[in-house]
């Protein structure tokens, strides 16, 4: 998820852009746009893009939640038309009041009683060409259609831009909730096959007073404090993902005990890094799902090293004949971990899924934050 200085950050930098891009393109750049202070056609095209700045933001936060979201499209639509008319009554009083006074600036005043001309006008200096005539002025002022259109475009530019980064916004928080939801189901069930088959094999121990059981239930209770508390942020520390994970495998080979073969590594220092919860377990817990039957040979390999900031998870499992109980699955599956990996680490992942007729295998390499 982005910072919120990285938020401000992009919509200042955006706004700027969409106020200097124009001047930048213009035929003598942005020399035309210092020249607002004593252009006032360049003033209220300033102005224009201003006023469409302000409306972006208003139909961002306010107008596309309230009405849009809500499917009030009738009264959306009447608030958009409403304001492109406010904004365009504005504009044409800026121009009035900025490019009227300017219109006659140095003309003569008219006179109720002028004096004749006089017989000789060679005496008199020639009219001062740097002062425009009305007609002049008037000439190259831009028509009020072109003005219109100049303010229509802008408008929707606002309108049509704001829409789709807000229904983007939308669609991918949707995303995340769903996620979310599937994260928490994960959390609140730990697999109750998994959990029930577990206290059989602590229950088991303890009957025949076994060295393995106060290891077996500590190796429990870490699983599910880690589940229950530290995996309720957005990020956690690699090395308690990474505890969590041993934990697990350790207590599936507690549980199948030599009906199967698990080759279980992890290498490399995980101090200082972080990672989403529960993102690997899925992918780990497939292999023990779909490798493990008592009845055939079993093999189950799990590697986990850290290098140089990347993250590399390789699972391999044998297929064999399982039985399998769709209730008895509490994890969020691999298509889903695959989802939030594009959205948590959109350029930051590698993953290679390999289905073979007698295994399957993942690779995943990621790079950590």
């Amino acid at each position: 998820m982005k910072s919120p200085l990285w938020q401000i950050t992009s919509h200042i930098v955006g706004g700027v852009a969409f106020v200097t891009l124009p001047y930048i393109f213009a035929p003598n750049g942005l020399s035309q746009l210092l020249s607002v202070t004593t252009n006032p056609h360049e003033l209220t095209s300033f102005f224009s893009y201003l006023l469409m700045f302000g409306f972006f933001y208003l139909n961002y936060y306010y107008l596309i939640p309230r009405l849009y979201f809500t499917q009030k499209y009738v009264q959306y639509a009447l608030s958009v038309g409403v304001f492109f008319g406010i904004i365009f009554l504005l504009l044409a009083s800026i121009d009035r009041t900025m490019v009227g006074p300017q219109l006659y600036q140095g003309a003569p005043m008219e006179h109720h009683h002028q004096p004749p001309p006089p017989p000789d006008r060679e005496h008199y200096p020639p009219p001062n060409p740097s002062l425009p005539s009305e007609e002049m002025m008037k000439k190259n002022k831009p028509p009020v259609g072109f003005e219109l259109s100049h303010a229509l475009f802008l408008y929707l530019v606002g309108v049509f831009v704001s829409l789709a980064l807000s229904i983007n916004n939308r669609l991918r928080q949707s995303e995340r909730e769903k996620l979310n939801t599937e994260l928490s189901f994960l959390k609140a069930q730990i697999n109750p096959h998994f959990l029930f088959n577990t206290l059989n094999s602590i229950y088991s121990l303890a009957i025949v007073q076994s060295p393995n059981t106060a290891d077996a239930v500590v190796r429990l209770s870490s699983l599910m404090r880690y589940v229950m508390r530290e995996a309720d942020t957005d990020w956690v520390a690699l090395e308690h993902e990474l505890g969590y994970v041993t934990n697990y495998v350790a207590l599936q080979q507690l549980r199948l005990d030599d009906t199967v073969e698990v080759d279980f590594m992890v290498e490399g220092h995980s101090n200082g890094y972080k990672i989403a919860p529960l993102l690997l377990i899925s992918f780990i817990e497939n292999a023990f799902k779909y490798g493990v039957n008592p009845q055939e040979k079993s093999l189950i390999r799990v590697r986990i090293s850290v290098k140089e900031e990347v993250l590399n998870l390789t699972t391999f499992n044998k297929k064999v004949r399982v039985f399998y109980d769709e209730e008895a699955s509490s994890g969020i599956g691999i298509e889903n971990t695959r989802t939030r990996l594009e959205l948590l680490y959109p350029d930051d992942y590698e993953l290679i899924i390999g289905d073979e007729a007698e295994s399957f295998t993942v690779d995943l390499r990621l790079r950590l934050r």
